[in-house]
């Protein structure tokens, strides 16, 4: 069994983002920011894209993304199916 990977800036609150990861003391999801790293952003653009977290955090949360993708990756879709707008209709 492998060992547990502790991600020190990611946590989950089920009172913020619907308990999925964010960063601590903030309502910043991961999915959030994976989601910009999906689009090609590097980790510098990310902390212009994100000014109030760290590099620190913005790693912390990729490397989380790494060890957690299926789950963060179902995340995005969901999110991005229920924000979906059809405007063909």
């Amino acid at each position: 069994m492998a060992p547990e990977i502790i991600h020190p800036y990611v946590t989950k609150d089920k009172n913020i983002g619907r308990g999925k990861p964010i960063i601590k003391g903030t309502r910043t999801r991961v999915a959030n920011i994976v989601a910009y790293y999906k689009l090609g952003y590097s980790s510098e653009e990310l902390s212009r894209a994100f000014p109030h977290l760290s590099l620190s955090q913005i790693y912390d949360a990729l490397s989380y993304y790494h060890d957690h993708a299926a789950q963060i990756d179902r995340d995005i879709e969901k999110n991005t199916e229920e924000n979906f707008i059809d405007y063909t209709s």
